[in-house]
Parts: structure tokens; sequence; C-alpha cells
């Protein structure tokens, strides 16, 4: 059938706006992300075949014109609509002159049809088009993305939406929003840059200045101690993010926020936001000033409602909340780096033209060792040294964790942000002794946390100390119950590592081109997997194919595709072996998986 997916879907929006408006403002947003949203009521097709091209093309990006990866000749691609319950058919056509995939983030599939070249395909070649088909089984908010080199870099990727099976959106009118990051340098630039010195892109490195401030505040002893430490790992405090402002533009729907994309309401309607972190490497803070958002869906499921003021969104996870504005007024989306080198803007409005203030940015963010939840006095949480010299600790017996009650052991602890008080179940990682290689997992770790915490009540650094309302996972609660509650019959345990000086990233200290062999799960066996941070970044760790059901204390569990690691953090996920084949597993920080933060899971 012929493809009009580009325009003839999108006649529901068209439709709501004149032919002027639609005219200028096709110039600052991709027809899907026009003003009007998606009211519940319209009908959308959702289970016709559908044809994606992927290509280069000049766009103008900003003030600049740049040269991204386009699908169907948009940047970001156009919006997807499956529908639960419903096979998807997508033809997919690559024009470019390198090998090229599409992975459908987050989405339960067939081994085969998860896009992933080496593991589960053979990619697609130059001219070539590939036939995905597979049946849709959940609802929600997901995305698509190449998984071939750094292709997701240069803006192959697009927002995803599965609907549920009754069409209802528990919304009067949705918006989607993608978040990403670009830069007009040649991604291959950036990681050489990236290997030559870690800190290439850090124009926010601390100054004299500040060393005097602290000394004034804590002390010439402790100060200096403090710069040891960091001088020892090569390191600044300030080394939040790999690659940051000085050569990113951040964009929502694929527009700078100068061009400000604007999304419109009625006064009185309850809007749903699916947001999406679609960035090679940038973590956001998103808020709304002024405007309450309830969480309503964490990674496309369903959680039970909870009122924020702002989230920290990793990369790959997306978050929908649900926002009812009762003043006519205009509100600005607000998505600030979390290291606070730019932005990404928008606007939400009653009137097309009418906008908000943008609020300054936050000081800059700086890791501090309360920040990686170590020992202040001592500073003994991790050891700093590039190999060796940690006792292999002592693991948890398999007896031991049969025991383990699957709604854990009731304390109470204080929620400070959210002035109230919660009750917190003792959670199953806290019972667990990590274990460490006898050498410290080799070069490839140049640090090892000797007392990972468990972090899930933090908001992350930066927001430590927000006057309002922050998202943390402890706040997640699975809507509903999973299919298989069955306890864990066995356990996996690994290790995010990574040399910042020589700029490697790996799992157990190996980078992939190192592992010989898989990280097995047995086929419909339930298993426990326990991950380590022992570097001083945040990474995305993301599963394919499986769901990860997250030990936060909470019940139901909540399910996620992606799970963000804070530096010197553990957790423990829930995984049913439900998925035969083999699985990708990463970090999907663009240029951390490139380094060799890479695993593949075989599930037989």
């Amino acid at each position: 059938m012929s493809n009009s997916f580009n325009d003839g879907r999108r006649r529901f929006v068209l439709g709501a706006m004149t032919a002027s408006a639609a005219a200028a403002l096709t110039k600052v947003s991709p027809l899907w992300a026009a003003p009007a949203g998606r009211h519940f009521k319209d009908q959308v097709l959702t289970d016709d075949i559908k044809n994606l091209t992927i290509s280069e093309a000049n766009l103008a990006i900003g003030s600049q014109t740049g040269l991204p990866i386009t699908i169907n000749g948009q940047m970001p691609g156009p919006l997807i609509r499956l529908k639960e319950g419903k096979r998807a058919q997508l033809n997919v056509t690559n024009r470019l002159e390198q090998d090229t995939s599409i992975h459908w983030h987050g989405i339960i599939l067939p081994a085969g049809m998860d896009g992933v070249p080496g593991v589960s395909f053979a990619g697609i070649k130059p001219g070539q088009t590939f036939n995905y088909a597979f049946d849709v089984e959940q609802n929600g908010t997901y995305w698509y993305h190449s998984h071939s080199g750094l292709q997701e870099q240069r803006g192959h990727l697009g927002p995803l939406i599965v609907e549920p099976a009754d069409g209802d959106i528990g919304a009067d009118r949705e918006h989607t929003i993608i978040l990403n990051d670009w830069t007009f340098s040649d991604p291959h630039d950036v990681m050489r840059k990236l290997k030559v010195a870690e800190g290439y892109y850090n124009y926010q490195k601390r100054t004299i200045f500040d060393t005097l401030d602290d000394v004034e505040k804590k002390g010439l002893a402790k100060t200096w101690k403090e710069r040891a430490m960091w001088g020892e790992m090569r390191m600044s405090p300030r080394d939040i993010a790999d690659v940051t402002g000085s050569t990113y533009t951040y964009l929502m729907n694929g527009r700078t926020p100068e061009d400000n994309w604007q999304a419109l309401f009625n006064v009185g309607e309850k809007v749903r936001l699916r947001i999406i972190n679609g960035s090679a490497m940038t973590y956001f803070d998103f808020r709304i000033p002024g405007l309450e958002m309830t969480v309503v869906a964490a990674d496309g499921q369903p959680v039970k409602p909870v009122n924020v003021d702002e989230f920290r969104i990793a990369v790959a996870e997306t978050y929908d909340v649900i926002v009812q504005p009762k003043e006519r007024k205009a509100y600005t989306f607000f998505a600030e780096s979390f290291d606070r080198s730019g932005y990404a803007r928008g606007t939400l409005t009653p009137s097309i033209g009418m906008t908000a203030a943008i609020p300054p940015q936050r000081t800059i963010t700086e890791r501090g060792m309360a920040a990686m939840g170590m020992d202040m006095s001592g500073m003994d949480g991790m050891n700093m040294q590039k190999s060796g010299g940690m006792k292999k600790g002592k693991a948890s017996s398999e007896m031991e964790m049969k025991k383990m009650a699957q709604h854990g052991e009731h304390t109470m602890h204080s929620n400070m942000m959210q002035g109230d008080m919660k009750s917190k179940r003792v959670l199953p990682i806290e019972k667990i002794d990590i274990v460490h290689d006898d050498d410290g997992h080799g070069p490839g770790a140049a640090m090892i946390a000797q007392n990972p915490q468990s972090r899930l009540d933090e908001p992350g650094i930066g927001l430590e100390d927000s006057p309002h309302r922050v998202l943390v996972y402890a706040d997640l609660v699975g809507e509903h119950s999973w299919p298989d509650e069955r306890e864990p019959e066995r356990q996996i345990e690994l290790h995010l590592t990574g040399n910042m000086e020589r700029y490697m990233w790996s799992f157990d200290g190996k980078k992939f081109s190192e592992v010989d062999g898989y990280v097995r799960f047995n086929y419909g066996e339930r298993l426990r997997l326990i991950l380590v941070n022992d570097t001083m970044m945040d990474h995305p760790i993301h599963l394919h194919g499986m769901w990860m059901e997250l030990e936060n204390g909470q019940y139901p569990r909540p399910r996620k595709h992606t799970i963000s690691l804070k530096p010197g953090e553990k957790v423990s996920l829930q995984i049913s072996a439900d998925a035969p084949g083999e699985w990708a597993f990463h970090c999907h920080l663009l240029y951390h998986m490139e380094a060799g933060m890479f695993r593949v899971v075989q599930v037989a």
C-alpha cells in the first residue's frame, strides 16, 4: 500500500489549525508534534503497514544547517503508533552508504526483530529493505533508534507510542516530547577526543577561587584530602557528563530552545505528556515551573500516581505525566542537563505565541563524597587504586536468598521532600554481600566501591537540596501485579566498571571485545540480577527483550527496561527469563557502549 504515514495520518492534528498557522509551525516542529496534539476521541490508524526510509538530509537545526540521519526526511523520525493486541508491520529501507538498523526500545518481541546487528540480526545493508513484524503485547510510551555504530548521535531516532487496546489515554489530550542532544561535530571525532582527554568537553572545571572557597568552608586539611583524591583519579568533581553543552545543542522535538516548540491546552483539560529521553549522552532534569505533574507511567509501564514538581530522566528512559492547568497562561517545559551546561525548552500554552519565562539555570553541579554515598569522615567508600588490593567479599548463601520474604520487612524513613512519612521495606540488596574479584576487576576498573549503597531514595546529584518535590525511584509502585510472582532461584552479579583516564567502560573490568561468551539466563527461570556501580559516573543500563522489576521496597515492583545507577550504588532486579534468544545488555550512554560497556545475554 502507498505510504501516507508522513502526511495523511496527521490530518487530525492539522485540522485544528488554520492554514497559515500550520505553515508557520511546520518550521519549528515535526508534523506529529504540531501544537494541537492528540485528543482522546481522535481516530488514529495504528495497524497499517508502515514504510520507513533511512537517509541523510540537510536540515535547519536552530540557526545552522546540519546533516542528520533522517527517517522519512525527519529528525527526530516520525511518531509511530502501534496498537496493543495487533500485529506490527514496519518496512525499513536503507538509503545510507553504510549498514543501519532500528531497535524498538522497550518493546517485547522475538529476538530476530530486536534490531541489534551482530546479536539478533545482520543489519540492513545499503539499498536493502528489512521487514520487521511482531505481535504487540503491551501499550505505553517507547521510542526507536539505530543500534549501528554512532548513528543514534546523528539523529537516527524517533518516538513510538503503543495505543492501549481500549484507546483510553487517561486524559483529554496528549503531547509527545522527545529530548535529544545534537552535535554538529562528527560523532567519531567526539569519541576520539574523549579517548585523548576524558574531560575534553568539560568547560566548567574548578578554579583556584573555588578551592579558596572550599578552604574557608571545610578547612585546609579536608579540602586538601578531597583534592588529592580527585587528583589520584585524574578527574574533576565537575566531571558529571562526558559530553556537554560545549558541543551539544539540546533539542525538544527536534527544535532548539530559541525555536520554542509549543503545545496547546484548554483550561481544565487533563493533558498527558509522554516524555522520552532519546539523547546519546545527556540526563535531563524536567520541570514545568508553576505546574504540578502526576507521574502515571515509567518506561511505558503504568505506576500508581505520584505528584512531583520535577524528575530526572536518564538516557533512554520514558515518563508519562498528567498535568491540569487551571489558569489561562503559558508554562515553560524546562529540561535542564544534569551538569547544568545547557537545556531544552518548550511552552505549554493556551494560545500560539504566548510564552512564559525561562527559569535561570541552577548552580553548576559538583560531585562530593556524600553525592557518591561515601563516608565523609574517612573517605573510604571507594577504593581508588587502579588495580588490585581488594579482598573478595562474602556472598550470601542460596539458603539466605530463598528465605527473603517477597514483600520484605518494614522500617520507617522520612521523606522530607514530600513532607510525609512512608513505610520502607528492607531491600533484598541490603542483605546481600557484594563480591569483587581478587584483582579488583583488573586494569579496566580504575576504582571499586568498597561499600556500595542502595540510593533509590536519593534524587541524584544537583537535586539533593531542591525546595520542591523530586521523583525518586523509591516512589515508583507498579499499578498492578505482574504474572510471574515466583521468588528468584538464582542470582547474577555484574559490576559497572570504568577507567576515565583511558576512557574504558566495561562490565566486571572487561570491555565487550575482551569477553568470551554470554551472560547466561536459563529459559523459564526467575532470577535476581545485582548491579554494582564501581565508577564515578551515572549509568543507564538497558536490557533488551525482558522486563527488569526494580526491588525498591514497593509492591507491585515497578517494571523497567532501563535502570539508572548512581556512583557507588547497588541495585537488585528480578527478571523472568521468558524470552529465548540472544539479547543486548548495555549502558545506554552511547560512547560508553561503544567503548565496551556491552554484553550479550543468552536465554536458553
